[in-house]
């Protein structure tokens, strides 16, 4: 059983959510459909992420998946300019951290973005629109972007910072 791309953003969803959050809730607010939430939650419990006896993911080993595997497990490709929802060193968490020029940073390809950059596929579709709503989820998703398509200078910030938001819960 593999992995895909949205089973992480559903243990981060529920990591940045804290404890108590509807499954159901959880699910509708990626954009996921409850049989791939199931689904994806078969495969976090064979993979070892998720505790089925606490009902939360095992933060320890999300966070050595997240920083030493998600980069190789689901490789980002730049793709062309496109308008999209600014991530990785483009994204609010880090602007202020690195010069990007203008048009310059990456971004998911959505039509409810309102920045031009390169594009950069999110870990699953619905994930533009469900970080606009939901503003530790955006963080923590660029952040995660931001290992995938970094430098080794971005990918310890990224580290860095991404550890404390999952932490923080």
């Amino acid at each position: 059983m593999m992995l895909k791309p949205q089973d992480v953003c559903l243990l981060v969803k529920q990591v940045v959510s804290g404890p108590g959050l509807a499954f159901s809730h959880l699910v509708a607010e990626l954009g996921i459909s409850r049989a791939e939430a199931y689904a994806g939650l078969k495969r976090v419990m064979a993979a070892k992420l998720f505790d089925v006896s606490r009902n939360r993911p095992i933060l320890v080993s999300l966070e050595e998946f997240l920083i030493h595997g998600v980069k190789y497990a689901y490789p980002a490709e730049p793709g062309t300019l496109t308008r999209g929802v600014p991530t990785g060193f483009g994204a609010p968490v880090l602007a202020g951290h690195f010069d990007v020029s203008k048009g310059g940073h990456m971004v998911w390809p959505a039509p409810i973005g309102e920045e031009r950059g390169v594009a950069i596929e999110p870990l699953y579709k619905s994930i533009p629109e469900a970080c606009l709503k939901d503003p530790k989820l955006y963080e923590a998703l660029a952040l995660v972007d931001a290992l995938r398509i970094g430098r080794a200078r971005e990918r310890q910030l990224a580290q860095d910072l991404l550890v404390r938001l999952l932490r923080k819960k």
